[in-house]
């Protein structure tokens, strides 16, 4: 019996030393970071939430030593969508066209149709007969690569994942494909295809505007992502609800039970974080000590 304890007594102590203690991190001063600190609440130990961008120049994607501690710590990786399972990309395929037999040439006129026709063909050498069927939203972002000021592009997403495999870490998904593409359904076809005639129309604007949020996502001033996120002009504020706060709202349900297992890190868009109806306050609301962390 005495030797059934103690081989107990053992497992537990190894058990214990094979997990590592939660890392102290310093506290940024002001709210200008994109890395935070969820603990609290009967949480096993802290979660981080990391704000990300979708498409920058390869060169510009940096992570912090605090960012890699987080990451180290963090039992497993939550991002929008599992990027590194395969059908997640297999279901981007299948659900980039719009329902119903719908093309974008039904959605403009004939002069409108010219002009982004004419647009894909000399700015981005595609013609755009090959994305009649794609939903307009999708074809649209087509045009982001074009706005940077470089050949090499990349997902903060993708090199996270990249760092969260060397670190052997699992990386899970916050929604399935076949719900961001149901997201896009709900915005009617041909809303989005305006939007995406306003944005060749104004090209020159919307790459400055482009800039300005790349510039302010390297800067850290959250305060200054709700601001832009918020401008109208850019088709962000009429569908915030559906594109940021009832996908807030969701997520938040979810890492409750989630952190509630594991310490885990969370990569999501930064304008997700941002505002009263972001994850940072949401994450408050519900009780959890949320925390600016130095991301230098």
């Amino acid at each position: 019996m005495r030797g059934i304890k103690l081989c107990l007594a053992l497992v537990l102590f190894l058990s214990c030393r094979s997990q590592p203690p939660a890392p102290v991190l310093p506290v940024q001063k002001d709210d200008n970071t994109l890395l935070w600190e969820v603990s609290g609440k009967g949480l096993p130990g802290p979660s981080y939430v990391f704000g990300t961008f979708h498409l920058m120049c390869r060169q510009d994607i940096q992570f912090s030593d605090n960012l890699k501690r987080a990451l180290t710590f963090s039992k497993e990786v939550y991002m929008e969508l599992d990027m590194d399972d395969p059908a997640t990309l297999m279901g981007g395929v299948m659900f980039m066209n719009m329902n119903n037999g719908k093309k974008l040439g039904d959605l403009l006129t004939k002069e409108e149709y010219t002009r982004v026709e004419q647009y894909f063909k000399d700015s981005l050498k595609m013609p755009l007969a090959l994305l009649q069927s794609m939903k307009p939203s999708m074809a649209g972002a087509l045009m982001y690569p074009k706005m940077l000021p470089c050949k090499s592009v990349s997902g903060v997403e993708e090199q996270l994942m990249a760092l969260a495999k060397k670190d052997k870490k699992e990386i899970k998904g916050l929604e399935t494909m076949a719900f961001q593409a149901s997201v896009f359904d709900s915005i009617p076809y041909d809303v989005q295809a305006k939007e995406l005639v306003k944005s060749v129309d104004s090209a020159a604007k919307y790459r400055l505007y482009f800039d300005t949020m790349i510039m302010v996502y390297k800067s850290q001033r959250i305060s200054e992502i709700e601001k832009l996120f918020a401008k109208s002009e850019f088709g962000m504020a009429d569908n915030a609800e559906v594109l940021l706060y009832g996908r807030n709202r969701n997520w938040v349900k979810q890492l409750m039970n989630i952190m509630k297992a594991e310490p885990v890190f969370v990569a999501v868009g930064a304008g997700h974080l941002v505002g009263d109806r972001g994850l940072i306050a949401l994450l408050r609301k519900e009780g959890y000590t949320v925390k600016p962390i130095v991301n230098q």
